[in-house]
Order: C-alpha cells, then structure tokens, then sequence
C-alpha cells in the first residue's frame, strides 16, 4: 500500500472538478429541421473543424453545385447520409472552447431511429431540441421531449432555427418557445431554455445575432458553456461497483487485497461502514488509493481501489455501498426499456442482464404496456416489443441485483439486456416509473412473479 497523501477535502475535490469540465449534450431534430447545419456552425464558428476537414466540405459542396459550404458535412459523415441529406447514425463530435470540453451526440430525427437518440441521449447531461420556425413544434418534437424526458435528461434548449425565413419575428418564436415549454415541463424536464437562432446564416450560435435585438438571452455556445451542470457528489449516495479484485501477493505486498472500479455516485471516505452486495456483509474502509496514491476522500466519477479492514469475498459484479444507504437488492425488476434490436422482445426470452459490472440470466416475465411517444397514451400487453419501441417490463433474475430507481441515478439504475447467443444488445432499460408523477400511468406499475418457470437448462429461478 502506498504511504497516506495529504486528506482530500472538498476544496481539492472542487478544483479537480473545475479543472475538468466536461458537457455532454445531445441534438435531435425533426428532419429538414437543419440540425446537422446547427451543429456544423457550432464546429465552424467556434474554431472546432480542422482546415482539411472544412477543406473537403468545400470540395463536397462546390461537387453538389452550392457555392457555400454546406456545414452539415461536418457532422453527415455516412454516405447514406449525404446522399439522403438526412442524419441516420449518432456521430459523436468531441470540441472544445477555453472555457469547457465538450461531447456532443449528433442524433437522427426520423422516428425509425429512436433507438438512436436514446443511445446518444443517455449519457447526455442537456439536449438540445431544433424546431423550424415556419413549422413550430410537430410530433416529431413532441417524441423528442419525451425521450429526453423519458432518459431524464436535466436540461433541455430549444433551439428555434430559420428565423431568418420568418423575418426574425419575436411573436412566431414566442409562441413556439411557450407551447414547446409547457409541453416539456409536463414531462417534469426541470430546465427548458429557449433560443431564437439562424443556423444557416450564424444567428445566435455562436454570436449573437444583429437581427433579434428583441432577444436579451445567451447564444446556444454561451450556455452551453455557463451552464452549471456539476452536482456535489456529496449529495447522491455511494455506489461503487467492484470491476476487479486486485491480489499481487508479491514480497512488497503479501497481504494487499484491494477492489478496483470506478465509482458511480457520491462520495467514498475512508473510516467509513459500507456494505458489500448483494451478499449483505459489511465492513470499513481502511484506505483507498487514487492514481497510486492514498487519499481520504474519493469521489464520482473517479477510478479508485478500495482496501477493507475485513477479508471478505467479494468479486467483480459485487457493489460496494455505505452501510447508511444501501439499496435493497432484489431479483424481481420492473423498468421501461427502448429496444433496440430488429429482433422482437417477447415474454418468456432468455436474455442476459448487464448492470453496472454485473452480468447475469434473467427470464422477460411481462410485458405489460407499450408507450406511445405522441400522445404518452399505454398500448396494454402489446405482446412483444419491436425495435425503436419503448415499453414496460418485468423481469426476473438469476441473482439479486442492488439497482437503484433511474430516476435517482442514471448510473445504477439502468441497464441492458443481451443475446445470451451471440452477445448483440437487445434492449436499454431504466428501472422504476418512467416519467415524472405528472404523467405516469395511472393503473401502476405491473409487479414480478415470485419466481420462474422451472426448466432444466439452468434457468430456474
């Protein structure tokens, strides 16, 4: 074990965090809405595109006759995507301007692809929604919403593009931005902002627009980079899920046992009473060592190796959490998921459940409901769910598993269900309800079977 550092507090703590600043957003837009040109503008006018890369923009635009370069080649980097001027795969674009880093998730908009922005959208930290202004906010957007909502992404733009075909006028994005926001705050999204931009022509993306001098806010670059979006690990409870178990059983060290990962919430000291699971036993934390050096405090997202007073048996999969604050591990799951396969989800699959560092069998029990984006109406015991559908399922597993609500940690409380076959994901899940209380279902949430059907392949349970 290494000799102790100075003790970390929350001055060191929030200086690392300041010194690493990081957004992770999400776009998604109806087609034609020019999301690609938004983002492409974003790259351009903040200085984020190499001279080679705008360089074969040019090409590519000068060889389609258009005497501009078309932005949208930045980020349309599938041929069918080009050919089609539409956006298909999520392309993640990584930037950065003096005041923060960024990872952006350029998501398609056509309906067939929703299981594409749930994929971009589920890290995201702020979404941003484009609408055209000649069309105002369609079922397309409405969908939009929804999934941000549905992922609980904590903050949301909407970004009103092509003012500029609507003579920059203040009453038409008014009552875009008041539809759209009462729209939006229904879902419980906790922070809508609203942008009146020109993506085409640079209006309000990156510099502020000499035509809406109506419009006193932020440009969509300025709040993208003045947004607060670092909570105090302090405030969320530990989660730490065991990745590796780390024994050199060296001369130097015969006796180090330490558990290696990264933690996914809140905070981790040392002294503290923690609680492995699902197993139930506990000890204290005698030391935790950071880049090869020991700390008293350790903090999400850090990696970190955890050394126990106690030997216990403690492998990869096994989560490690403070004995105050322990989630109750369970093998009955009910959640929403967004499938993701072209193969159908039915009762009755076998699958394999991934959480955290923990894989396991599980059986789909149920599938009690499926949703529907444009109205958020059930469909009740649809019988199976297809690919980009979103829906409610119950399940059981061969092992309990410690997974907290989604709607407390995006970390631990989500999940995916794999192809025991052929190792292909089938399906993202979030565990407990789906939206906020303004808008779930008002029949409740379908509960698991006791247990599972037996069998004699190894899936009783």
């Amino acid at each position: 074990m290494n000799s102790p550092a100075t003790p970390a507090g929350h001055g060191a703590r929030d200086d690392a965090l300041a010194a690493t600043s990081l957004l992770r957003f999400a776009t998604a837009g109806s087609v034609d809405d020019g999301k690609s040109t938004l983002v492409g503008r974003l790259l351009h006018d903040s200085k984020s595109v190499l001279a080679d890369q705008l360089e074969a923009v040019e090409h590519a635009s000068r060889s389609r006759g258009q005497e501009a370069p078309d932005l949208a080649l930045l980020t349309d980097g599938l041929r069918a995507e080009r050919e089609q001027g539409i956006t298909i795969d999520v392309a993640y674009r990584y930037f950065a301007t003096p005041r923060r880093r960024f990872i952006l998730a350029d998501t398609p908009g056509h309906v067939q692809y929703t299981r594409n922005m749930v994929t971009g959208a589920s890290t995201a930290e702020l979404a941003v929604v484009l609408v055209d202004a000649r069309n105002g906010v369609v079922e397309q957007t409405r969908r939009h919403a929804a999934v941000a909502a549905l992922l609980r992404v904590p903050h949301v733009v909407l970004a009103v593009n092509k003012m500029d075909l609507v003579g920059y006028e203040e009453g038409v994005f008014a009552a875009i931005a008041e539809e759209f926001t009462r729209y939006a705050a229904s879902l419980g999204v906790p922070e809508i902002t609203t942008i009146p931009i020109s993506a085409l022509v640079g209006d309000n993306v990156v510099t502020a627009s000499a035509h809406m001098d109506w419009y006193g806010g932020p440009t969509v670059l300025e709040h993208l980079e003045t947004l607060a979006v670092t909570d105090d690990p302090g405030d969320d409870p530990a989660r730490f899920p065991v990745q590796y178990v780390i024994r050199p059983q060296t001369p130097e060290h015969p006796d180090y046992r330490g558990y290696a990962g990264q933690i996914a919430s809140g905070l981790l000291r040392v002294g503290q009473q923690v609680t492995v699971l699902p197993s139930g036993e506990s000890s204290t934390i005698e030391a935790l060592d950071v880049l090869g050096e020991s700390v008293d405090v350790a903090w999400a997202p850090q990696s970190v190796t955890v050394l126990l007073e106690d030997d216990l048996d403690i492998s990869r999969g096994d989560m490690i959490v403070p004995s105050d604050a322990a989630v109750t591990a369970s093998q009955d799951l009910t959640a929403t998921v967004c499938h993701l396969h072209d193969t159908p989800l039915t009762p009755g699959a076998r699958v394999l459940l991934k959480h955290t560092t923990r894989t396991v069998k599980a059986i789909v029990k149920e599938i009690p409901s499926r949703l529907t984006l444009d109205d958020l109406s059930q469909h009740p015991e649809p019988g199976q769910l297809v690919a980009n559908d979103i829906g409610r399922v119950v399940l059981r597993t061969s092992e309990p598993l410690p997974v907290d609500a989604y709607a407390d940690s995006r970390r631990t409380g989500s999940f995916l269900l794999i192809d025991p076959a052929d190792g292909s994901t089938l399906t993202a899940g979030m565990a407990g309800d789906a939206f906020a209380e303004a808008v779930r279902d008002a029949t409740g949430t379908a509960e698991a079977g006791a247990g599972g059907a037996a069998d004699d392949d190894g899936w009783d349970f």
